[in-house]
């Protein structure tokens, strides 16, 4: 009986199949494990992640309150302006980035280890911190919102959300009669 070979092929390759005999599979190759996240590294004290991350943006949310972002010229050369306003990612985008940098910086105000400007620890294990900080989170994302709607009777509101936040948490922690020397206490 002549069997043809494809009619063969196929044959075979059903009975390999149901008996179980198929050639070994190769082992996938396994991926690599996860890498760890790596532990958060504090390079700046607070008063420099203040004056380098929180004090511009924030500025960005106030400045939208009272001016019209689509309205901001854009410098003459947008990629190297110090102003994010009039800079290559301006107007709204701007007023919606400096917010959402001010919400992700909550993150960066409760890393342990960080000090405050004048070497004392920052107060991260004080549960009213935890309450400031909070509030700058939920003031950035309600200035994002705002920004997002382009409205600037919401932009005004948001910014004042954002000067609660700032007040509650200076009030205690750095508004002090000694000055530098007092705050964080």
């Amino acid at each position: 009986m002549r069997i043809r070979r494809g009619v063969f092929l196929l044959i075979c390759t059903v009975s390999t199949l149901l008996c179980g005999c198929a050639r070994p599979q190769q082992p996938a190759a396994s991926s690599p494990p996860p890498a760890a996240a790596a532990a958060p590294q504090v390079e700046a004290n607070l008063g420099q992640l203040m004056r380098g991350i929180l004090f511009p943006n924030s500025n960005v949310i106030f400045a939208a309150q009272s001016e019209d972002p689509t309205k901001i010229k854009q410098a003459p050369d947008p990629s190297l302006s110090p102003n994010p306003l009039s800079g290559t990612y301006g107007g709204w985008e701007a007023v919606q980035n400096s917010a959402l940098a001010l919400a992700e910086s909550a993150n960066l105000l409760t890393i342990p280890g960080r000090r405050c400007a004048n070497g004392r620890p920052v107060p991260v294990e004080n549960a009213d911190w935890g309450k400031f900080v909070q509030g700058l989170r939920d003031a950035g994302m309600k200035a994002y919102k705002a920004a997002e709607s382009k409205n600037q009777d919401q932009m005004l509101d948001a910014a004042d959300t954002m000067t609660t936040a700032c007040s509650n948490c200076h009030d205690k922690y750095r508004e002090k009669p000694g000055g530098v020397a007092d705050r964080c206490m």
